[in-house]
């Protein structure tokens, strides 16, 4: 990271900024060009670890492209406004990056993902029907490594 002085480096810190989003980005291989994706989530944190989870439709863009080439990047990152600096006009902001593996879920492995998901947008407790789970894939992505940043955001 090149602005030493705005890594995060807590692994707490960083776990709360993906708490208090809303939508990650996935970015994936395209071929000709990247292909970025807004999503909801869910996602656990645990020893230092974070596994994000999303749905989708059984079929698609996305699910051509992880078929292809599973590597993936997210980008999260919380937007508190423009202000005036010594340097002008900046973004006051918090952002994770992480890069991992996606793979798609089946079972008690998809129930777990579809729960984390519900419960990070809020729908703690909800139960899918079967014509829901039916109609949806659900994807696990392990982060491999990732970073976090803010600018003057205590």
């Amino acid at each position: 990271m090149r602005r030493k002085d705005r890594e995060i480096t807590s692994f707490t810190e960083i776990t709360d900024i993906l708490r208090r989003t809303d939508i990650i980005r996935l970015g994936l291989n395209g071929g000709q060009y990247p292909y970025i994706v807004p999503l909801s989530f869910g996602f656990e944190a645990v020893d230092g670890k974070i596994t994000m989870y999303f749905h989708g439709a059984k079929e698609g863009l996305k699910h051509d492209l992880i078929a292809k080439n599973n590597n993936v990047c997210v980008e999260a990152d919380i937007f508190h406004g423009n202000i005036k600096s010594p340097g002008g006009i900046t973004a006051e902001y918090e952002s994770f990056i992480g890069f991992g593996s996606v793979e798609r879920l089946t079972g008690t492995e998809a129930a777990k993902g579809i729960d984390s998901l519900l419960e990070h947008c809020g729908f703690s407790g909800y139960q899918c029907s079967e014509a829901e789970l039916d109609a949806t894939w659900v994807y696990k992505i392990e982060i491999n490594s990732f970073t976090g940043k803010r600018r003057f955001v205590k």
